[in-house]
């Protein structure tokens, strides 16, 4: 693909003079990535204001093609972080597959920039050129994502009809399209690349929280989303590649937490009913070492705690 117009040219020209080599991000000896999939976390917080932890997103990244899991705030940034640390050679309207676990805020507040950025930085014809066909974003979510996209569609119409060129931007092209389905439990999607399937997990009066189980041509993954403690997790894990879970580091959590989330000492009981070869800790308002401490002392397995941009395979 010739990309002409003078914005992506721009950016094509930072991402390479940025980039720090192949081997160095993903550890490689000869700079070849030796698999097929990576786990990307984008953003690793939660509705805490850290500025080193954005919003939850993770991306999974199969070949050249990513799928990413939320879209906490920040997410398009994040994600254009992401390629530029780890050289993946792609661009920040890429990102047009998406799961959502469910509708917290802190878990769609990167929606609306996730709809506008990419179909803002691709409708690029007010500056001379015919703009590029960007696919649609796919979505696949719980009940209420439907209504949520409608909502954010028209709370920015009219920022959307002045780039089209009714108010004087001259843009051309169409809208945004967003193409969603609500989800049930089972295989949620399917292509060449993964089969997704979704599973639920209680997340405090949410009546719809998932987590998903990605099945690659050399990985299984699973992410837990948000929840309470739940062998869901622990099965559909059954000795997975990599699980990434949320919480885990509260080591004496009230109440509220545990209907909400997942306590230390039971993150520990999951990943010794799951076995997977790596367990990733994220959704955090900052590192705690004592729930750390908790977690390595009845599971002896691989674990950490990621941080925004870290990638796993």
């Amino acid at each position: 693909m010739v990309l002409a117009r003078s914005g992506c040219l721009l950016a094509l020209i930072w991402f390479a003079a940025a980039s720090p080599p192949i081997a160095q991000t993903l550890g490689s000896q000869d700079g070849v990535r030796h698999s097929r999939t990576s786990v990307i976390m984008l953003g690793t917080g939660n509705p805490a204001a850290n500025p080193d932890r954005f919003g939850p997103a993770t991306v999974i990244l199969v070949d050249h093609t990513p799928y990413l899991v939320d879209a906490g705030v920040g997410v398009v940034r994040r994600w254009a972080a992401a390629i530029r640390k780890h050289d993946l050679g792609l661009m920040p309207w890429d990102l047009r597959t998406l799961f959502l676990t469910h509708l917290h805020s802190d878990h769609t507040l990167g929606y609306p920039e996730l709809i506008l950025t990419p179909w803002t930085l691709t409708s690029d014809a007010r500056r001379g050129s015919a703009p590029h066909a960007l696919p649609a974003l796919r979505v696949f979510g719980p009940a209420g994502t439907r209504a949520m996209t409608d909502h954010v569609l028209a709370a920015y119409a009219d920022d959307i009809r002045i780039r089209t060129g009714d108010g004087g931007e001259n843009a051309g092209g169409a809208g945004p399209v967003v193409d969603v389905t609500e989800i049930q439990p089972g295989i949620a999607f399917k292509d060449g690349n993964v089969t997704v399937t979704a599973f639920r997990v209680p997340h405090g009066t949410w009546k719809e929280a998932f987590g998903f189980l990605f099945v690659t041509p050399d990985k299984r993954i699973v992410l837990s989303g948000d929840t309470a403690f739940s062998p869901e997790v622990a099965r559909e894990c059954d000795g997975c590649d990599i699980l990434v879970h949320e919480g885990g580091l509260a080591a004496d959590a009230s109440a509220y937490y545990r209907s909400f989330h997942t306590a230390a000492a039971d993150v520990a009981r999951i990943a010794k009913e799951a076995r997977p070869g790596l367990l990733v800790l994220y959704h955090q308002r900052d590192a705690n070492e004592e729930g750390l401490r908790v977690i390595r002392a009845a599971y002896d397995g691989r674990v950490v705690v990621a941080n925004d941009l870290d990638l796993f395979q």
